[in-house]
């Protein structure tokens, strides 16, 4: 395919998100078919948050080794298949060991691709970062649209996950074929290059940031179609609508904010963002009927939208060590939290209500826009040739 390197990452955020996005938009339907209450649905899920976990810790090496295209190809592959295994699983603990695998694989995964973008950044000479992110948010709206049908019309989990693992196979490896890996980025000190991905003092509040995004994303994805089944008993579709608004608001925002990041700076659209979003997670904590809290999803999916992609930009430029060690830091810390929101979040509502699990998202919110400061952007960085 002849593509511009950009395009070919955008491709496989959408990929990846479509992927991962047909399992959280089944959440009703696992839940019912592994017959487990929301807290240990949570605690199924949380094989992901390991596997993660241990992903972003120590994968770098492995990923500088394999290079961007050979790390996508595989891992784009193996979560799409992963999760068609799922549906043939009766058992929460068989459940919880792919969980963990692709937690493995979706770590690795968000590492390569966001270094590979910052790179790209650094060669065309404008911001990207969100619209490559823009494209995981379409991702998940795409699939959050066709999950209401498809569960409206009582198509088969299954069958769900059976196809987009035919649609991923063919489209990752057209997307994948004579892709080039882009250049890296030059780093202050050649020596010193760690090989664990932990967080620096430095880091911290970019870590923090992507932290509050992720738990704000974790509980508009995984709950909204619980959130909407159990607080105002509606149908599949509706129930489905928070997700889909959720994804549709975060992915227009992403596409279309990073001129006007370029224009005010990532401090200021950051404030803005998450103020937005802490209105939209009041809505939907008081929301007395179904369409405020379908108005509180897409705030909250429009205000948490630019701010991951920001900080991960931010550590991508760093040169206090390799691009690759930095993003899988501040990676390591918020993916984390995504994939852990389904269990914490699923404690709070099973001893607290449904409503609850987003007032808990509102101190991390709160905090992010004290740390955002540390988005301001650095001097620029020389790519080798």
């Amino acid at each position: 395919m002849l593509l511009k390197p950009q395009h070919r990452i955008y491709i496989s955020f959408f990929l990846f998100a479509a992927s991962t996005g047909s399992l959280f938009s089944r959440m009703p339907d696992l839940q019912a078919h592994l017959g487990v209450d929301k807290a240990e649905l949570g605690l199924t899920l949380i094989g992901m948050a390991i596997g993660s976990l241990i992903s972003l810790t120590l994968s770098s090496p492995l990923i500088v080794r394999l290079g961007t295209r050979n790390t996508v190809t595989i891992c784009l592959l193996g979560v799409a298949g992963l999760l068609a295994v799922i549906p043939l699983l009766g058992d929460a603990r068989a459940v919880f060991g792919v969980l963990f695998l692709l937690g493995l694989l979706a770590g690795a995964l968000e590492i390569a691709l966001n270094v590979e973008i910052g790179r790209i950044e650094v060669q065309v000479g404008f911001g990207i970062m969100n619209r490559a992110h823009g494209c995981w948010s379409l991702g998940f709206f795409v699939t959050a649209v066709m999950a209401s049908v498809i569960r409206q019309a009582e198509i088969s989990m299954q069958t769900h996950m059976h196809v987009v693992l035919g649609l991923v196979a063919i489209l990752a490896a057209a997307t994948m074929a004579g892709m080039r890996n882009a250049p890296e980025i030059i780093r202050r000190d050649e020596q010193a290059a760690p090989h664990f991905a932990l967080p620096t003092l430095g880091l911290l509040p970019l870590c923090l940031i992507g932290t509050s995004a992720f738990l704000i994303e974790g509980a508009g994805i995984d709950w909204s179609a619980i959130y909407m089944r159990d607080a105002f008993d509606t149908t599949p579709f509706i129930g489905g609508s928070g997700l889909t608004l959720f994804a549709f608001f975060m992915a227009l925002a992403r596409l279309l904010i990073d001129p006007v990041v370029d224009r005010i700076g990532p401090v200021m659209v950051a404030v803005m963002l998450l103020s937005l979003a802490a209105l939209g997670i009041a809505l939907v904590w008081l929301a007395p009927l179904p369409f405020v809290a379908l108005v509180g999803f897409a705030l909250m999916g429009a205000g948490c939208s630019a701010v991951y992609p920001m900080a991960v930009s931010a550590a991508a430029l760093r040169t206090d060590r390799p691009a690759v060690v930095n993003v899988a830091a501040v990676a390591q810390m918020a993916f984390v939290v995504f994939f852990l929101a389904p269990p914490l979040l699923g404690f709070v509502a099973e001893h607290f209500g449904i409503r609850s699990i987003y007032l808990a998202c509102l101190p991390l919110v709160l905090g992010s826009i004290l740390a955002s400061p540390a988005l301001a952007r650095k001097a620029p960085v020389i790519a080798r040739s």
